[in-house]
Parts: structure tokens; sequence; C-alpha cells
């Protein structure tokens, strides 16, 4: 059914012009009220992707005011204002096959109707993006308020002036949308009903990819080691998203559970791997939208040459081998999908081969160039047109961010403004990693991969600041807060040994590390992040045990002392703005804004205290010693104060996932290093040993003992 079948011929001629020639728009359009009396009129035949998206409109006008809309089926059961959707309401020069994802909005009125607001994409995902963009615009809709918790304000009436609406707007970047990775908080606080058949809530992926809707993306990469046909998968697909792959799970291989005893290996059991990826391929369910991931790295997320020795410290044949098997990954997915579409991801040794000349990427694949876990894009120049970017605002790496925000907006917009300037606008995937803890900096990217890059980038940057301070926290606070998002990216220490300032990992897992160092002298090496139990542990000459430890020591004496005065002077800024912040607002300043920042302000104190404590132990000053790690521990109860006060209303237990950067687990071993302090010979409580696989067990925990599916169809 088209829209000329629900409405009077003359309606109908009228509404086309109104889309077709915005001059005519103008003309027919007037001023109106938008009130509780609206209408919705309800098209069936527009799919459940867009059908979704209204109810979401539904709610947002529900919320603002006091009253859900009418849902009709025609516009003379409208009887007033109403609100059509229309996924194939552009012509011309915007029509799909030029613009797709586009979409505008209009507002025309006519005698005998109050008038219609018409919200036409070019497709199916434009229709859904008009419909969220007038909420945010005309409702006052956060396109984050699940995460920051900002509710419209409720209204009477919204006046929609006879200037309504907007051009044709369409996406800067072809591909747009989040990783959800290291997912330990939403899936210790959400956890899927075994029912369900995924480690996080349905509900909670569903608001997961709401929200991607909401801010214009157009993909997901649902989970770190999915398998193809998991629940949030079909979900993602319902919401009419396409489904991105892991770097590390070429075509979908959830590589992290390879069977026990099975060799993966590409060199000397080629047809093992060729058909994982065969049966990957044919996991997905029909009618999914897919962008596929082609590569070969090793098991989990390490490189190839970790399980294959062939190749090993040999970067031609390395190189030669990944090539290979992109060429077979895409022979096997055209045969069933002929028009499908590749990416691959320049993660860590990717980016060497190509610069190398050992790895020559197929022109019909779109090369992604990784950050460094911090926003630092690792192209060194190379990017090109038609390339795409794999950028971080959570990183787990020991070094980088779980619970707050480590990467600067401008960064942001120097790093991606390099790419658009390159033409480099196919492809850009955001590890968001838990959402929640990085709000600001997942709206700031988004933005910027719909609208195109602020200029420059620092003055952006500060408006950036200053908008998002108003929008979330009042304009009486605004110039107050803004100034605090610089201070903060500017307050951490540096650390030497990443090159990169500290996030909130750095603190906890160098603060174990030194403990297990000064108290039982730990082997010298570097357990593999994501490794399973049943494969060996990749290790390499490291940077830790007891040999190494005075050098951690003097780096961190050297380089957090200075970093605590910014970060204290942060703090009492922070505390004296909140006076300024409507009361409504304030437990949301709390949890973003204050925590964030003890996190990394107490996180800098604890690991100085311990550093000093370790100095004057060596020193043979003990009561030194155990009152530096007093002060270590205070340290940390403030840390876990706030986060308990940030567990307000549906965010109870948020921070029991806390699995990766494990604040409890650093107090525990406080506690066993006081204790052992105060006598050597006391028992060391478990768990004094850890390594973060364990971690990722606990949010796979739905996989149960499932594994990669190698049957010979």
């Amino acid at each position: 059914m088209r829209l000329g079948d629900v409405v009077p011929a003359f309606f109908a001629l009228v509404l086309q012009t109104a889309v077709s020639s915005a001059v005519a728009a103008t003309a027919l359009a007037q001023a109106a009220t938008l009130d509780g009396s609206v209408a919705v009129l309800e098209r069936p035949h527009e799919g459940s992707p867009v059908l979704l998206a209204e109810r979401d409109l539904e709610t947002d006008l529900l919320k603002v005011f006091g009253r859900a809309p009418r849902v009709v089926h025609s516009l003379e059961q409208g009887g007033g204002l109403v609100i059509v959707v229309d996924s194939d309401g552009l012509t011309g020069r915007d029509a799909k096959a030029d613009r797709p994802e586009s979409f505008s909005m209009t507002l025309s009125t006519t005698p005998g109707w109050k008038g219609v607001i018409h919200l036409a994409g070019a497709d199916s995902r434009g229709a859904i993006y008009a419909i969220y963009s007038f909420s945010e615009r005309y409702l006052g809709v956060d396109p984050m308020y699940y995460w920051t918790d900002r509710e419209p304000k409720q209204r009477a009436s919204i006046e929609l002036p006879a200037t309504f609406g907007n051009g044709v707007e369409g996406p800067v970047f072809r591909y747009r949308g989040f990783f959800i990775n290291d997912e330990d908080l939403l899936t210790g606080w959400a956890p899927g009903e075994p029912k369900e058949g995924t480690g996080i809530s349905l509900r909670v992926w569903d608001r997961v990819f709401e929200t991607i809707l909401r801010l214009k993306g157009n993909m997901v990469v649902p989970g770190s080691w999915p398998f193809p046909d998991d629940a949030q998968m079909k979900a993602a697909a319902a919401r009419g998203l396409i489904l991105g792959q892991h770097h590390a799970m070429p075509l979908g291989v959830n590589v992290a559970r390879w069977p026990k005893d099975v060799p993966y290996n590409y060199t000397t059991h080629p047809e093992i791997l060729e058909r994982a990826w065969r049966n990957a391929v044919a996991a997905y369910a029909p009618g999914e939208e897919i962008l596929w991931s082609v590569g070969l790295r090793g098991l989990t997320d390490g490189a190839y040459g970790s399980t294959d020795s062939s190749v090993r410290g040999n970067d031609r044949a390395l190189g030669a081998l990944i090539g290979k098997a992109m060429a077979d990954q895409m022979r096997i997915v055209k045969e069933r999908f002929p028009d499908a579409k590749f990416v691959t991801s320049l993660w860590r040794e990717g980016a060497g081969l190509v610069k190398e000349g050992y790895l020559h990427i197929p022109p019909e694949v779109t090369i992604v160039w990784a950050d460094s876990g911090s926003g630092d894009l690792q192209d060194h120049g190379d990017v090109k047109a038609g390339d795409g970017a794999y950028y971080h605002v959570a990183m787990v790496d020991g070094s980088s961010n779980q619970l707050s925000e480590l990467v600067p907006v401008e960064r942001i917009y120097s790093e991606l403004g390099r790419f658009e300037d390159a033409g480099a606008t196919r492809y850009l995937l955001l590890n968001t990693s838990d959402i929640r803890p990085v709000t600001m900096t997942t709206r700031a990217v988004m933005e910027a991969a719909w609208g195109g890059v602020p200029r420059p980038a620092g003055e952006a940057a500060n408006s950036f600041y200053r908008r998002w301070a108003a929008e979330e926290y009042g304009e009486a606070a605004a110039d107050a807060i803004s100034p605090l998002y610089r201070m903060y990216f500017d307050a951490p220490a540096m650390n030497d040994r990443t090159k990169k300032p500290f996030g909130d990992q750095g603190y906890h897992a160098y603060a174990r590390q030194m403990i297990l160092d000064e108290m039982i002298d730990v082997p010298t090496y570097f357990v593999a992040d994501q490794v399973p139990t049943w494969q060996a542990p990749i290790v390499s000459d490291g940077e830790y045990g007891r040999a190494e430890l005075p050098k951690l020591v003097k780096m961190i004496v050297a380089n957090c002392p200075a970093a605590q005065v910014r970060w204290d002077s942060l703090w009492e800024r922070a505390a004296a703005a909140e006076a300024l912040v409507p009361v409504d607002r304030r437990r949301s300043y709390e949890a973003q804004v204050m925590t964030m920042i003890a996190v990394n302000q107490e996180g800098n104190r604890m690991l100085l205290s311990l550093a000093n404590a370790i100095q004057s132990a060596e020193a043979g000053e003990t009561k030194d010693a155990v009152q530096s790690v007093i002060r270590a521990e205070e340290a940390l109860a403030k840390v876990s104060r706030l986060e308990r006060a940030a567990e307000y209303g549906k965010w109870r237990n948020w921070y029991r996932g806390d699995w990766l950067v494990g604040v409890p687990r650093t107090e525990e071993d406080l506690a066993g290093y006081e204790r052992y302090l105060k006598d050597p010979m006391s028992p060391m409580l478990p768990p004094l040993i850890w390594s973060s696989w364990e971690a990722y067990y606990r949010i796979l925990h739905y996989e149960a003992e499932r594994t990669v599916d190698l049957h010979v169809p």
C-alpha cells in the first residue's frame, strides 16, 4: 500500500509535492501545535525495523505529553496532526540509489486537515533515522537517554515552526556502529536468562540496538565471542542493523571456542579451517544483512604466528598465508552471497604486514585501520580513499580504560578528521565496551560518523564539551562543568612503558603485579588475555617479576605525584560545580562525572601509595610501609563508596561485573599485602593470582561447552 492509497488524491498530491520540493514544502507549511492529541499512522508493510522505531516514537510522545498517541490506519482517522513514516518517501536525486539511508522531515497543512508530519527515508533505515531525529530535535529526547538517565521534559504542547524540518540528510561514513566488547559490566549487571541463549539479557541488547539507531548507526558487532546464531544476532537484525564481525573471528567463527585437540593451523590443516568458515556462513539466518570480516589471526585475539610455527617470525610467509586465507574466505561467502561486502581490520600485526608489502588486500575488501586503544589511529599516514577505521573509546589491554573515559574529544576529531579528509569514510566501528562509562565520547564519535568531523579539532572539542554539559546538566552549570572535561583528559600521569596516559586498568593491573612481585616473585611472563584454559598459554619475556619491580616503582614515584595534584584540583572544582546542577540531574552527575574522576584520582593515589609502601618495605621501614598501604586501601574505599552510590535505580549491581579492571581484586590484594607486612608468615588468601581469561569465561557463561561447528555438511 502506498501513501496515496490512504489519503484523498488532492492531499496525496500536496504531500508528494512537499516531499520532493523544498520550495513547495515551505509554501505549504504553517506553524502547527504538537500535543497529546497527535496520531501516528501505522503502515504494517514498513516491516519490523521501522515498526519497532515507531513504537519507540510512541513511547517518546508518552513521556513528553503524558499520554500515548493514537495509532490510526488512515489519515481520515487522524482528525488532526498525524505523523506519517515513509521508507520510500524520497524521490529524484535523493532516491535510495544515490543516497542510501538519507531522510527528510517536512510539515504540510491543507484545508480540512490539521497537518501531517512526514518522516521520509530513502529506505527503511532512512525512515528510522527520520523518526529518531524528530524525537531528538522536537521532543527533546536524548539519543543516549538509557545510559545518561536524561528523560525529556514533560510538556502540554510544542509549537512546530513553519520552518520545521530539514533538507535531505545522509551519512558521511558508510558503515557506522558499535562493537560491544569486553562486556563484563553489562554481563554482570543484566545477565541473560538461560532460555534466551545470550550473555546479556535481550531486553538490554534491545536498548543497545536502539541507541545505535538513535545515533544514526547502522551496524553492530554484538559481543566479544558470539556464535553466528546467537539470540542477539537475530534481535539486531530485527532492528534493521547490519551484523559485523570481530576482527579475530573471520566469517563469524568463534575461535575462542575452538574444539580441544583439533588443530588450528592453516598451513597443515587448511580443510579444517575452511570447514569452520563454511559452517559459520551457513549458520547466519536468512535475510540477515552481514558485513563479512576476512583475515587470519590465532586462537582468540592473538597473532596467527602464535599457533603456527611455520610462519612465526617470517613476515613474508605470514602475509602470503593471510592473503590466501582471505581469498578462500571470500570464495566461500560468495558461493552463498554473490553480492557480499568484505572488510579486514589491520589490528596489531596486520598494519605492519601491509606496510612491509607482505600482505596484499584484494581491492574489493575495505581496509580498516585500527587505533592504539586510546584513539591514535595506526595508519602512519598510509590511509587512503575507501579505507575505514576501527576506533576505541574503551579498551582492555591492562593499561587503558574500562570504567571511565580516556580519549579526549579533540583527539577523536583530529584522527577521524584525517580519515575524512583522505576519503577513508567507508567504515567506522566504535569499540564502546559497556557503553555507560563512555557515553560522552561515544556520542562524539557517532555524531562525526553521520554528520562529518567538526573543525578545527580544538575549538570543536570545546564546543562539544559545552553542549554536552548544557544538555546533560543544565545551562546554568555548563560554563562550570565544560572545562572539567579538558582538565580530566589532561590529568593522568604518563605511563613510560606504554607511552600513553594511565587509564583506570593501569592503576590496578600494575598494583596487583607489584604486590605479587614483592610477595612471591611471580615468573617474568605475560599470559595473553582471552586464552582458553585448554590452550597452552602464550608467553613472552615480560616487564614483570621482582627484577623489574624497582623500575616500575621508580616510574610511578616519578610521574604520579604531579598527576595527584591535578586530580585533586579537578575533584574540588567538580564538587563545587555540583551545586549548579538541577536536583533531578545530580545523581547522574555524581555517577557520570564524580565517580569517573574518583576512579582515576584514587586509582592514582592508590598506586602511588603502594609504590611508596614498597620503597619503605625495601628500606626496612615496615611501619611506614603499612601506613602507605592503609592510604592505598582508603583510596579504593572511596572508589567503592562512589560506585555503590552510582548503582541507583535500574543500575543496581552495575559494578557487580567488574572483572576486568577488578577494583575488588585490588582491594583483596592490598589487604593481603598489609597482612604480609605485619606478619610475613600470614596465609595468603585466594585469589591472589588472577588472569583476565577468567573474566571471559564469566562473560561467555551462556555458551556452556559449545565449540566451533566442524561437521562435514
